[in-house]
């Protein structure tokens, strides 16, 4: 869960309904943010320029969107989902418009404290209609579509419960609940390895029946980047496995990193990036990734 940025859903600025928003069982809203040089993805500079880490972003946007519409077409007939993007700074309505498919609405987001946006959001899709609300990342566009099917199959059964998908580093990439519990979001250390871990706990604390779906990973950091370049690549990668899944093909995200491969020696940025990151002691202050832009 890109956790930098900033969400507010407490009001309706740019809102827009999914189209099936008024039968679909399941609201799943990626937290987006605008694709501005300097303001998205700059953890990913270097390697990658401001204007390349901006590409990046609405390339993510894209796919996700697509992901979410797949496994919308996907969805059991009980299990339902409509897509929407949580999104921000305000005024970047337009953006969203000219990025993203028709078929995923908008839900205008932008608060200081992430927790609150991420409660906000799923305050805003219960209150359209939905009986399931998700909240998903952008930062995993090969996420596997069947995750998402499952998420909103386990929140269709009977009962009141909550979906986790969490991440390598200890956060999440998706909760789903069916009401909105705001206690799940209360003191959490986010942007830190312990958020997943506490969401589980906030759940037990009140009783909330938690399923959990398999680590994936977020593109948030180096690491991150060359594992998502060699998954569409085809190419090998020496990092820790993941459990076998069969991944959404980001093909926007695809098709930008060939051209950074082809065109802009992209291979040789990465691998100088993580040569120098390998020789920082761990601990040191140079060893702190770069805390993302607003």
């Amino acid at each position: 869960m890109d956790r930098g940025n900033r969400f507010d859903a407490t009001s309706d600025w740019g809102a827009s309904p999914a189209p099936e928003s008024a039968v679909a069982f399941c609201g799943i809203a990626f937290m987006a943010k605008a694709s501005v040089p300097g303001r998205a993805k700059t953890r990913l500079v270097p390697p990658l320029t401001f204007d390349e880490a901006a590409k990046l972003n609405t390339v993510f946007l894209r796919d996700v969107a697509d992901n979410v519409l797949l496994a919308a077409r996907h969805a059991s007939p009980h299990a339902g989902i409509a897509g929407y993007a949580a999104y921000g700074p305000p005024g970047s309505e337009e953006f969203f418009r000219g990025t993203l498919p028709r078929a995923i609405g908008l839900i205008g987001a932008w608060l200081p404290n992430f927790g609150d946006c991420l409660f906000q959001t799923v305050s805003q899709m219960l209150g359209r209609g939905h009986g399931a609300a998700v909240v998903l990342n952008s930062d995993s566009p090969t996420l596997p579509t069947a995750l998402l099917i499952e998420t909103a199959d386990v929140l269709a059964r009977p009962g009141d419960r909550a979906v986790l998908g969490p991440s390598t580093d200890g956060g999440y990439y998706l909760l789903g609940l069916k009401s909105a519990h705001r206690h799940m979001f209360d003191d959490i250390d986010w942007s830190t390895e312990r958020v997943a871990e506490q969401t589980r706990a906030r759940a037990r604390e009140i009783g909330l029946e938690l399923h959990s779906l398999p680590l994936w990973y977020d593109v948030d950091d180096v690491e991150g980047l060359q594992r998502l370049d060699a998954e569409l690549s085809g190419a090998d990668y020496a990092g820790s496995r993941l459990p076998r899944h069969a991944p959404h093909y980001a093909a926007q995200t695809a098709k930008l990193l060939a051209e950074l491969a082809r065109d802009h020696d992209f291979s040789r940025r990465i691998g100088k990036v993580s040569q120098v990151a390998a020789q920082v002691p761990e601990g040191s202050d140079a060893a702190t990734p770069m805390i993302e832009a607003r």
